[in-house]
């Protein structure tokens, strides 16, 4: 800068300041005022106009038709402006009172009444109970499927053992998004007992809803890297409407242990059963268990083999697709057992349920075609048993422990960790999500409430809780949480081929017939005035031993005869009212003679 630069820039900078009339002033303060109000008009126009935009954003209604109040079967339906999405679909094993039934569904009337509305279903993971009812689904509202590449290629292999091929299925991965009508639905990585398992972010008109899935937080995983804390954390800062969240060891304290601690009880059990064959029995879709075993087989020298249909075809679609790294040189058929000693094999069994069909429970009960099981045999029962099963999974102990086979189970060893969050992990994933509602949801009754009681501690207003049942209807605004009406819902019994067909009143027959047997009564009449030509004949199953009762079953035959010529005296004719009455009064005779009451089959016939 010149010299004559400088002296003008400080005759500028030292130049005195012009005093102000005293008019300016009292203008300026008017104008000051004036600008004041304005702005806070202005202020006022755009806090009423975001509140008018908070009361017009869309409600989200939130229907359970599976996975409340128990243990399985799990299926959420979301719906906002008209759009409908489906999270997960899947079944429950059968309690000890639905006799012959093979698996549980949820009833899907509602989704069969608005399958013109459904967008798609997304499935956070491959359990069954998240994917086990969808081809009973898909039979009735065909619409697209969307998953991870393991949960996707295990789909396809089941609704291929159901002839279902034309299902449109897409592969999505962690972190990516769908777009399914208003709803934007976010994959979001979590850590399970299964690979590529995902909770989700579903990005709504209403706002943000989260659902968990089944997931915990482990550091050290097996597979797939540590569950994607930050991602929810980032959501809870842009804010959470609501939050889904697994209850399923809600009542557990503490952090669920990392699946590092099997492999080292594996390495500790192996080192023991050193002379003996090894037979593990686990869930067919736990790859990562699967996995380590496999490890620990080639570590100790041992083949491995496969028995169980669903294990077979699991372990299948995991070699395909990458997730189960296995030398080829290691697998052998279950036939090629035989060909090698004990100690140089490793049988990886179906059964840890105690299911009856199962292949350890037919091991246990000499009932398997390929396997016998007694002294030199070393089991360990590598799973929890689900609530319900504990007496199965017991008697099929037993039965094993009385053939000589040593077993060893979750409570001896670490040969299990849950795949599910405790408590500590169920209050960091709350504390970092912040949602405004909170709904529990995967569990019973106690798990549910349990979970609630979580959220309370971490300052959630009782308000702000749901807990819902199967059925209920929570609808959510920016405004408020309410309960509306609920949909159709319940359970559908699959027998065989069968769905749907057996029913309370046929479950109810089979329990009769399971703890008192079955009379039949057959005779025949004439056809002009109804008297007896022939019989009665009583034919006895599962009630008495005929040979010891001869008597008892003379006085049954005896009643019956007269109630026939009685009826015939009278002019009685009408089958459904003879045949109420030899009910009615067999089952007095019986019940008076022995205190039991089988069911009574009249037969009718006319000559």
């Amino acid at each position: 800068m010149s010299s004559e630069n400088k002296k003008t820039y400080k005759r500028k900078s030292t130049a005195p300041k012009a005093k102000k009339p005293v008019k300016n002033v009292k203008t300026s303060a008017k104008n000051t005022s004036k600008n004041a109000k304005a702005n806070s008009s202005a202020k006022r126009k755009q806090y009423k106009k975001k509140q008018v935009e908070k009361v017009t954003k869309p409600p989200i209604k939130i229907a359970f038709l599976g996975g409340l109040n128990e243990i399985g079967k799990n299926l959420t339906v979301f719906e906002c402006n008209d759009d409908i999405i489906i999270l997960d679909c899947g079944m429950a094993f059968p309690d000890g009172d639905m006799l012959g039934v093979d698996l549980v569904i949820p009833d899907f009337t509602y989704l069969e009444q608005n399958k013109d509305r459904v967008k798609g279903i997304v499935i956070t993971h491959a359990h069954e109970d998240h994917i086990g009812g969808l081809p009973y689904l898909l039979s009735k509202v065909n619409v697209p499927i969307y998953g991870t590449r393991l949960t996707v290629g295990l789909i396809e292999n089941k609704l291929r053992e159901h002839s279902l091929d034309k299902v449109n299925l897409h592969v999505v991965e962690t972190g990516g998004f769908v777009k399914l009508g208003c709803f934007d639905v976010e994959l979001i990585h979590v850590n399970h007992s299964i690979p590529d398992s995902v909770g989700v972010a579903i990005h709504s008109p209403a706002g943000v809803i989260v659902h968990t899935g089944d997931f915990k937080i482990d550091y050290t995983p097996m597979s797939g890297g540590m569950i994607n804390l930050s991602r929810f954390s980032q959501l809870g800062e842009e804010g959470v409407l609501a939050l889904l969240a697994d209850s399923t060891n809600a009542s557990r304290p503490g952090y669920t242990a990392t699946e590092q601690t099997v492999a080292e009880s594996f390495d500790t059990l192996f080192r023991r059963a050193r002379h003996n064959r090894i037979i593990i029995a686990t869930f067919a879709s736990n790859i990562s268990r699967v996995q380590q075993i496999i490890n620990c087989a080639k570590k100790f020298d041992r083949k491995v083999a496969f028995s169980g249909r669903s294990m077979v075809n699991y372990m299948n679609v995991a070699k395909e697709l990458g997730y189960l790294e296995v030398d080829d040189s290691l697998i052998i058929d279950i036939d090629q057992l035989k060909d090698y000693p004990n100690e140089k094999v490793v049988l990886v069994t179906t059964g840890s349920q105690g299911e009856p069909m199962s292949a350890l429970s037919r091991m246990a009960y000499s009932d398997h075609r390929k396997v016998s099981v007694g002294a030199g045999d070393f089991i360990i029962i590598s799973a929890n048993p689900i609530p319900g099963n504990e007496r199965t999974v017991g008697n099929v102990v037993d039965e094993l422990l009385k053939r000589g086979c040593e077993v060893v189970h979750e409570s001896m060893y670490e040969v299990h960790v849950s795949g599910h969050a405790c408590q500590e992990e169920l209050k960091l994933l709350h504390s970092l999500v912040k949602p405004k509602y909170f709904i529990p949801v995967h569990g019973e009754q106690k798990h549910l409430r349990k979970h609630m009681d979580l959220a309370l501690s971490l300052g959630m207003k009782r308000s702000n809780v749901f807990i819902g049942d199967i059925g209920k209807v929570v609808e959510l605004t920016e405004t408020q949480m309410k309960e509306v009406a609920p949909v159709p819902s319940g359970k559908v019994f699959v027998d065989g081929l069968g769905v749907g067909d057996v029913g309370s009143i046929v479950l109810r027959d089979r329990k009769h017939l399971g703890q008192d047997g079955l009379i039949i009564i057959v005779a025949s009449l004439d056809v002009y005035d109804g008297h007896v030509i022939s019989g009665p004949d009583i034919v006895s199953r599962g009630f008495v031993y005929v040979r010891e009762s001869e008597g008892l079953l003379d006085e049954v035959k005896e009643r019956a005869l007269n109630i026939l010529e009685d009826c015939a005296q009278r002019n009685v004719h009408e089958w459904g009212v003879i045949k109420n009455k030899i009910k009615d009064d067999v089952s007095k005779l019986i019940l008076q003679r022995t205190r039991r009451s089988p069911m009574i089959l009249p037969i009718l016939m006319e000559v």
